[in-house]
């Protein structure tokens, strides 16, 4: 019998049973008694075993079975749960994800189980005592932290961190752990922590320091720090480099040699390398599972559709949109009632198909959250930290494109937060607040954009440090730094100068990879914003489109050329007379509700030829707008508003500014697509 037709219904459904049982892990760790979550944790753990072993991966079989037995034991109260049971439970569940993306891959999902089965095995037998003590060993193999290991050394760093230093080795740089030790007669010592930094900055990138950049600040350490480093020197030149700043009496530099990949670890290497990918996205239709879910009355109401299929289905919709705008053209050229009537009735019947055919595309953004409470969950336990993530609007729906791509930006965030937006226990005791910090994932609808807020309540930006840091970097002069507001400040955080490194030293007070972050958002046509309170926390507002395939537009014409600026990004089309139009630094500007906006001509933008059509007394502007800041585009009229489907310019012409793609219109013409936002900055 041949499996294999059977093996795509297989992945969804072990999927699905896989988060099931993640989420519901999560929550008997904070409801340890109720014997409910533990029966549906088996349920699912137990259809699994068996669609496992029926398609004949026997490792994945053989370890949920064992996971089962100390089920079973914990639901018949046989067993009591603790923190360690717990931990070899999400540790296994870790293993059986491991081997379903490894089939997911292609390959046959096999795995070495008889680590975690000893574990389990152990627990079922009774010997706990065993399980507390190889817990370390075990934490190491299969948790989410990534480790480096040093001769003699153990030194601590997370998924992040770790990818940095493989990149920057794999580009030849040098990884060093560094041990300095200061004399015991420093009095300024967060003063000589800091010329260390500042040497080390000067020739490569520091890493991570223990204890972190704050506490050396504030002189909470001994006297001695350590230091995970990058940079393209020997070892013996970062030595004498710091040596020979007075009051240090040992430096120690060792190479890090990093681990190889786990490969029975997969929620690092998933979250880390694609943020999960949202692969169920990518592989589902809908959200209603069919059949062996335990969902009564699904059967026969809902079917499974290839994602390809409506990727299809969308780009021959598309044409039809197309060649609906040139029937419309035809229609008033012709002028017979008829046929207006006839193209008319077309028109609606295809705007009730396009949107049935863009709903069927709308995926809830609960397929990228659901797999950040466990993310949450072992991160703040790597980092000795209390965090409580709240997720609201789990609900909201975007295209199954956008889906696909937000999930390594918020896995960006969300470890910013933890990382480094939320502070540890003591230090909020200090501050004045609970132990537990709260991240908050909030999505929700506006207009046609859907808004992802992620927000801690840590200790917020250090601005002080951003300017200083953008200053050291060029990226502001002493002089405009003086006049910058605070949101002005926060948004540097997103230049590419500020690298990775610099972040994770705290010198900022935010995490990893901004400037990565916003080029993805606004690769989707998003944007991506931040704002914070110092000592309350921080918060990072993403903008996004519904959808990506078909969008409204204002047609605008150019000389003898037709351009379309999106609907989303327009606040209002205005017709300015001449002497309207004033100067501010040379250049033109206009008064638009007692705000001063700048006129961007796009024929000079284009260099579209002249051809004599432009009015002499008076200017068409499309106002548009890119969170705060405002442009008015100074175009020859307004042709008007009109549904286009987005074609990509192809890959030879992937670079050309201020064009985001092109359309095709009713009269076969194409009119490129205005990137507002490229226009704006």
């Amino acid at each position: 019998m041949d499996m294999n037709q059977y093996l795509d219904m297989f992945i969804e459904e072990s999927k699905e049973h896989l988060q099931a049982i993640n989420d519901n892990l999560l929550l008997l760790e904070s409801q340890p008694e109720n014997i409910q979550i533990v029966n549906e944790i088996f349920r699912s753990a137990h259809t699994l075993k068996g669609m496992a072993a029926t398609m004949g991966f026997e490792d994945m079989a053989s370890l949920t079975h064992e996971t089962e037995n100390v089920l079973d034991l914990i639901r018949n109260h046989k067993l009591k749960i603790n923190s360690d049971i717990m931990d070899v439970i999400f540790q296994s569940v870790d293993l059986i994800e491991g081997m379903l993306y490894n089939i997911i891959d292609g390959g046959d999902g096999s795995a070495d189980v008889s680590a975690p089965v000893s574990k389990l095995r152990a627990i079922v037998a009774g010997d706990l005592s065993a399980i507390v003590e190889e817990q370390a060993a075990v934490q190491e193999a299969a948790g989410p932290a990534a480790a480096a290991e040093q001769p003699g050394k153990h030194y601590d760093l997370d998924e992040y961190a770790v990818t940095v230093m493989r990149q920057s080795k794999d580009a030849g740089n040098h990884l060093f752990w560094i041990k300095v030790t200061l004399q015991e007669s420093c009095l300024l010592k967060a003063a000589r922590a800091y010329m260390v930094f500042d040497q080390l900055e000067s020739v490569g990138d520091i890493i991570k320091s223990t204890p972190s950049v704050e506490d050396l600040e504030n002189e909470r350490f001994d006297r001695s720090f350590e230091i995970a480093y990058v940079t393209m020197q020997p070892a013996d030149a970062i030595r004498t480099m710091i040596a020979n700043i007075s009051e240090i009496q040992e430096v120690i530099v060792e190479p890090i040699e990093l681990k190889q990949h786990q490969p029975a670890a997969p929620q690092a290497a998933q979250e880390t390398a694609a943020a999960a990918q949202t692969a169920e996205a990518k592989q589902r239709a809908e959200n209603t599972p069919v059949g062996g879910t335990g969902k009564k009355g699904s059967a026969g109401k809902t079917i499974r559709v290839d994602i390809d299929r409506l990727d299809i289905l969308m780009n021959l919709f598309s044409e039809l949109v197309i060649d609906r705008g040139r029937l419309e053209q035809l229609a008033r050229e012709i002028d017979r009632s008829d046929l207006s009537e006839t193209v008319e009735h077309m028109s609606r019947i295809s705007g009730d198909l396009q949107n049935i055919i863009l709903t069927m595309r709308m995926v809830p953004v609960e397929q990228v959250f659901n797999r950040f409470p466990r993310m949450v969950r072992d991160l703040a336990k790597d980092l000795n930290k209390k965090v409580n993530l709240e997720i609201y609007g789990a609900e909201t729906e975007l295209d199954r494109t956008v889906i696909d791509e937000i999930g390594d930006p918020l896995v960006h965030l969300l470890r910013n937060s933890i990382d480094h937006g939320i502070e540890s226990p003591a230090a909020r005791r200090q501050a004045g607040k609970p132990e537990e910090g709260t991240v908050q994932l909030k999505a929700y609808h506006s207009g046609n954009h859907v808004f992802i807020e992620v927000k801690d309540d840590g200790a917020g930006i250090n601005k002080e440090g951003v300017l200083k840091k953008a200053i050291e970097r060029g990226l502001v002069t002493p002089a405009a730094a003086e006049n910058l507001s605070d949101k002005q400040i926060y948004d540097l955080l997103f230049a590419s100068g500020f690298s990775t490194a610099e972040v994770i030293t705290d010198i900022s007070g935010r995490g990893v990879g901004l400037d990565v972050v916003k080029n993805k958002i606004e690769s989707l046509g998003g944007s991506v914003s931040v704002d914070s309170v110092r000592g309350q926390g921080t918060t990072f507002l993403i903008q996004l489109p519904l959808t990506l395939s078909i969008i409204s537009a204002m047609l605008v014409q150019v000389e003898n050329e037709k351009y379309a600026v999106p609907l989303s990004s327009i606040i209002e089309t205005a017709v300015f007379r001449k002497e309207e139009i004033m100067l501010a630094h040379r250049q033109k500007v206009i008064d638009f509700r007692g705000r001063v906006v700048p006129l961007v001509s796009l024929k000079n933008i284009f260099q579209v030829p002249d051809s004599g059509r432009g009015n002499d007394d008076e200017v068409a502007v499309v106002i548009v707008r890119k969170g705060e800041k405002m442009a008015g585009l100074v175009v020859d009229s307004f042709i008007g508003q009109q549904e286009i489907v987005l074609k990509s310019l192809g890959k030879y012409l992937v670079n050309v500014f201020a064009i985001s793609g092109a359309t095709i219109l009713g009269d076969g013409q194409v009119a490129l697509i205005i990137d507002c936002n490229a226009l704006i900055k």
